[in-house]
């Protein structure tokens, strides 16, 4: 059975960092797209990042591009998502997919809270 877990989130002060990791086990991770979603209460679920298989191509919702990075290790089966210059309106739950195709799987969200 895929597994996917995030983890590195916690409660941060507005213009900190964190940075979130999701392990994947139990797939060949590096035929599959990564991705960081997020969701906020209230609000629908929005793609932060992807990051290609190889890690030779990235992109970036316009709200976060110049302050998150993605990346991937496909030795150690993670993508990481570097979060810098956080704001209040970063505050969701974080999720991380693992796509190939027409095959998508979730990881359970791990939670991030920007406030003073």
């Amino acid at each position: 059975q895929v597994q996917l877990v995030e983890s590195g989130g916690g409660l941060v002060q507005p213009g900190g960092s964190l940075r979130l990791s999701c392990a994947a086990s139990r797939l060949t991770f590096s035929s599959y797209t990564m991705s960081w979603y997020r969701q906020a209460p209230g609000k629908e679920r929005e793609l932060v990042a992807t990051i290609s298989a190889a890690g030779s191509s990235t992109n970036y919702a316009d709200s976060v591009k110049g302050r998150f990075t993605v990346s991937r290790d496909n030795v150690k089966n993670t993508v990481y998502l570097q979060m810098n210059s956080l704001k209040p309106e970063d505050t969701a739950v974080y999720y991380c997919s693992a796509a190939f195709y027409f095959t998508t799987y979730w990881g359970q969200g791990t939670q991030v809270t920007v406030s003073s």
